[in-house]
């Protein structure tokens, strides 16, 4: 009867701090490594990061292609611009302009 007792006051503190400690390492393990975890934090944000830099060079692209067209619309057309885009179409060169033909 006393070593019952003397068991049963040993081992059961013994399973609960057991069962606690395993409790507590699986939470730690899912905060680590979980779908939620650091592992999967660092992860979005890289590529949050290469996502931005895409959006980045997106939004410059933009801008450029809005100033030409800009410059198309506005009332009075930019003369070099246009004379670019009519040299390009037509395939015509000005006789002061050099041509390299590559091989």
């Amino acid at each position: 009867m006393v070593v019952r007792r003397r068991a049963r006051a040993i081992l059961l503190p013994l399973g609960l701090y057991a069962v606690s400690v395993l409790v507590v390492g699986y939470f730690l393990h899912e905060a680590e490594s979980g779908n939620r975890g650091l592992e999967a934090k660092r992860a979005l944000k890289i590529q949050a990061y290469g996502l931005q830099q895409e959006l980045d060079a997106a939004r410059a692209d933009r801008g450029e292609w809005e100033r030409r067209v800009a410059l198309l619309r506005s009332d009075q057309i930019d003369r070099d611009l246009l004379e670019e885009r009519a040299r390009v179409i037509l395939g015509r060169v000005h006789p002061n302009d050099v041509v390299i033909i590559a091989p």
